[in-house]
């Protein structure tokens, strides 16, 4: 089974940025109303910047059950981000969780 299906330690840990061409009013996939302008090239997905940070697209709770609501279409960092990485096994323990082998 896949452990992101249970955890979502990433999506409410960690900002998510990334280029505005990755924004469907820009040719890409990802919601414009789930994200929020930086700058005149970087977007950042929406929640990821409050404290504590959670993504708006995160759906369910965190160690429990979770998926995201636009997987398919989200942007670039979420894509290739690794569960059982170091990022990832530091979102795990910040809430918590037993870490992941990678």
């Amino acid at each position: 089974m896949n452990p992101c299906l249970h955890c979502g330690a990433c999506c409410a840990s960690l900002r998510v940025d990334f280029a505005v061409f990755e924004l469907q009013s820009q040719g890409g996939t990802v919601p414009d109303g789930l994200a929020v302008e930086v700058n005149a090239h970087l977007c950042r997905m929406r929640g990821t910047d409050h404290v504590p940070p959670r993504c708006a697209a995160l759906c369910g709770s965190v160690g429990v059950q979770t998926s995201c609501g636009i997987y398919e279409w989200r942007p670039a960092p979420c894509q290739e981000f690794a569960a059982g990485s170091p990022a990832c096994n530091r979102a795990r323990l910040h809430h918590g969780l037993a870490p992941l082998d990678d």
